[in-house]
């Protein structure tokens, strides 16, 4: 294993820039490739601090980018920390009929964050235009053409590991999104893990990513890490992902990339869109690592995926189940293959106890053990006991990798963060000599006659349905008078017009056979139904306030919000769409 680079983000750009021909290539919309070499990226992130300065930057002040084209994203981010800022990445917005709550989105996050300016193309300036009524800190809105300065006039700002990288707000999948604040020490100490420790990259890889860059997964996984440990690295569009997941592959045996990363959905997708004429000269052999991360992970999923292209060299082996969160920086634990635990869902559910069985029960994919220095255990969810293997509970995470908190909420910091630096991450799982086991979200948990189900055990039962959208799948409980408890509602989304009541008779059926809980309510949806995060988890209070509301049936702003491949859209639908006009 090789030294651990503790070096601020400026520092390993400039290390990455001595890699001759090393860099990051941005596949275009109509298969183009435009490279640009790590000593080039340096430069070009020199101008723009040297630009930012000249409108006023100081080290540590706050800088706000929305930016869909990762060809303009990636350089102004490292331009903004390369002068010493403090980058606060938001998502684009999706269109002309989600602009409402993403104004409301885009006003909250930069007034809550203090961002004094706010980089943008042409565009979305016109749409964001009344940002400033909810954002005092907004001096300026910049675009890309006020950004260029003379490299050979850059400072180093002086910037130390304690010094604040960026600032990564929360998706909100139960909470209105805060802004966590990641230091340039959290940033050198994840990259180790997830590079070096996790992954044991080398000189020979190559990612592959098509990840949305506004969120931690390809930002940290595929930006900042492969800066620091200088490897290069091949974007292409989550859009072109989502129209076309052939092309991931295609990418992939082109550019012989060695590192990939999605979550459970992308490779769900993928085995199933991808048609037999399309592997026709790809070559996956050389794919390595296959990380799968972000949702809930389905053993099944991953073994459809290994067995359908497995003809084209794919290794079972390369998977990498994933377990991380954006208050950790990035990764907390990774495993390889698809270790799994066969556990009594009975004892599992009433118990909350993971008793290993041979046969049937449920089958729970293992997220590895921690990083060296970092640490993981499972309390008790009121006493905040430590619990032994195998009892449910809610998982604590500790080491370098820890947040420095939110940014301008000490109190709500104080109730993650302990004294001695546990991190209470929300999720509800278990350990088996180490290796953790992710059940579910705390909040999230369904209690039916003294049971507790897992809401995600449910959603991944129906997702089995054939005609139900597999991944848009989401189970809530709802207050039902005369019932004496709550009744468990699933909302499963559909293409198919005809036979909604005999679908949702087998859902209710399969669900049944898989859990043994008879649910009270199927109710059948058209795609692009459910409510989601920017980062693609399901919002499962706001579809139980839809449900209650009878509104479940409306394409709404939040509910707009799509799976993290298809919330991309917006970084190039509003281009090719003519909704905004041309590129700036």
């Amino acid at each position: 294993m090789t030294e651990k680079l503790l070096i601020t983000m400026p520092r390993a750009l400039e290390g990455a820039a001595t890699r001759t021909g090393a860099g990051f290539t941005f596949v275009k919309d109509d298969r183009s490739e435009e490279d640009h070499t790590f000593a080039s990226l340096l430069a070009r992130a020199k101008s723009i601090a040297v630009a930012l300065h000249g409108h006023g930057m100081k080290k540590g002040d706050h800088v706000a980018l929305i930016l869909p084209e990762a060809g303009d994203f990636i350089p102004t981010f490292l331009g903004i920390v390369q002068g010493g800022g403090v980058p606060v990445p938001l998502y684009p917005p999706m269109g002309v009929g989600q602009l409402g709550g993403y104004l409301e989105h885009c006003q909250h996050i930069v007034g809550a964050s203090r961002a004094k300016w706010l980089v943008t193309n042409r565009q979305i300036h016109a749409v964001i235009g009344k940002v400033h009524e909810s954002a005092p800190d907004l001096r300026q809105i910049l675009g890309m053409s006020d950004l260029a300065g003379d490299p050979a006039l850059w400072r180093d700002p002086g910037l130390t590991l304690d010094d604040s990288a960026f600032i990564q707000f929360t998706s909100g999948s139960t909470s209105r999104p805060k802004g966590v604040v990641v230091t340039h020490g959290n940033l050198a100490e994840n990259a180790h893990a997830v590079m070096r420790v996790g992954l044991n990259s080398n000189d020979e890889d190559r990612g592959v990513s098509w990840l949305p860059l506004f969120h931690d997964m390809g930002l940290i996984g595929f930006v900042i890490a492969p800066i620091f440990h200088r490897v290069p690295v091949t974007f292409m569009s989550p859009m072109t992902f989502l129209k076309r997941p052939a092309t991931w592959l295609e990418v992939l045996s082109k550019h012989r990339g060695t590192i990939t990363y999605g979550p459970n959905f992308s490779y769900a997708i993928t085995a199933k869109r991808v048609r037999d004429r399309d592997l026709e000269g790809l070559d996956l052999s050389h794919v390595r690592v296959a990380g799968c991360g972000a949702e809930p992970i389905q053993a099944d999923t991953l073994r459809a995926f290994a067995d359908r292209f497995a003809r084209v060299g794919f290794r079972e082996k390369a998977f990498v189940p994933s377990y991380g969160m954006a208050e950790y920086t990035l990764a907390i634990a990774f495993s390889t293959g698809i270790p799994t635990d066969r556990v009594d869902a009975d004892r599992l559910w009433s118990d909350g106890v993971a008793a290993p069985v041979e046969e049937g029960g449920v089958e729970i994919v293992g997220c590895g053990r921690a990083f060296p220095e970092h640490g993981i255990r499972v309390v008790e969810v009121e006493s905040r006991e430590v619990l032994p293997d195998r009892r449910v509970g809610e998982i604590e995470v500790s080491g370098p990798s820890v947040m420095r908190g939110y940014f301008e909420q000490d109190e709500i910091t104080a109730q993650t963060v302990s004294p001695d630096g546990w991190l209470r991450t929300g999720d509800l799982g278990y350990l088996v000599d180490g290796a953790v086991f992710i059940c579910g979200r705390a909040k999230d948990v369904i209690i039916v006659n003294g049971k507790n189900y897992y809401p995600q055990d449910l959603e991944w039962a129906g997702s089995e349905v054939p005609g139900v959208r597999a991944g848009n799948v989401i189970a809530f409980p709802t207050f039902r008078e005369g019932l004496g408890r709550e009744a468990v509602v699933v909302v499963a989304e559909t293409k198919q017009k005809d036979g909604r009541a005999e679908l949702a008779r087998d859902v209710k059926t399969e669900i049944a056979q898989r859990t043994g809980l008879t649910v009270d309510e199927v109710v059948i949806v058209d795609a692009g139904t459910i409510p989601k995060t920017s980062s693609g988890k399901l919002q499962r209070n706001r579809a139980r306030a839809l449900y209650e509301e009878n509104a479940l049936d409306k394409r709404e702003d939040e509910g707009a919000l799509k799976i993290a491949g298809r919330l991309v859209e917006s970084q190039l639908a509003h281009l090719k769409l003519g909704i905004f006009g041309k590129k700036s």
